[in-house]
């Protein structure tokens, strides 16, 4: 299953070899939400892992992204101890961009052209 949050980006971390054949990297968005007159505000850490590590090279602290990502949890055991985790696992990173105002041109009275009053009546 896929999720999108939108959110500015506060946190990016290099890349960890983890194994010789697993490589991380995470990376914290904060994501806003208005409820009646109450601004709430997450902080929300992502995981990058393989080749996707270096899609965080084109983006900087500040700027407000959209992250597609899937939850992965798993459960671990050690010791007759058994614990679950769960990763936020980003696929894909857009930058937001704010969609262009529309411009209305206003007029005035005076920059309407006059009608032409030297009208020939044929």
């Amino acid at each position: 299953m896929s999720f999108e949050l939108k959110g500015r980006l506060i946190e990016k971390y290099d890349s960890v070899q983890v194994t010789d054949r697993f490589r991380k990297r995470e990376f914290v968005i904060e994501y806003r939400e208005s409820a009646s007159s109450y601004d709430f505000a997450e902080t929300i850490k992502f995981q990058l892992t393989q080749e996707r590590c270096d899609i965080l090279d084109n983006f900087h602290i500040g700027e407000e992204l959209k992250v597609s990502f899937n939850i992965r949890g798993r459960r671990w055991e050690k010791d007759g101890q058994v614990s679950y985790f769960n990763n936020l696992e980003a696929w894909k990173i857009e930058k937001v961009v704010a969609a262009p105002q529309e411009i209305i041109p206003q007029h005035t009275i005076e920059e309407i052209p006059p009608e032409p009053t030297d009208d020939l009546p044929f």
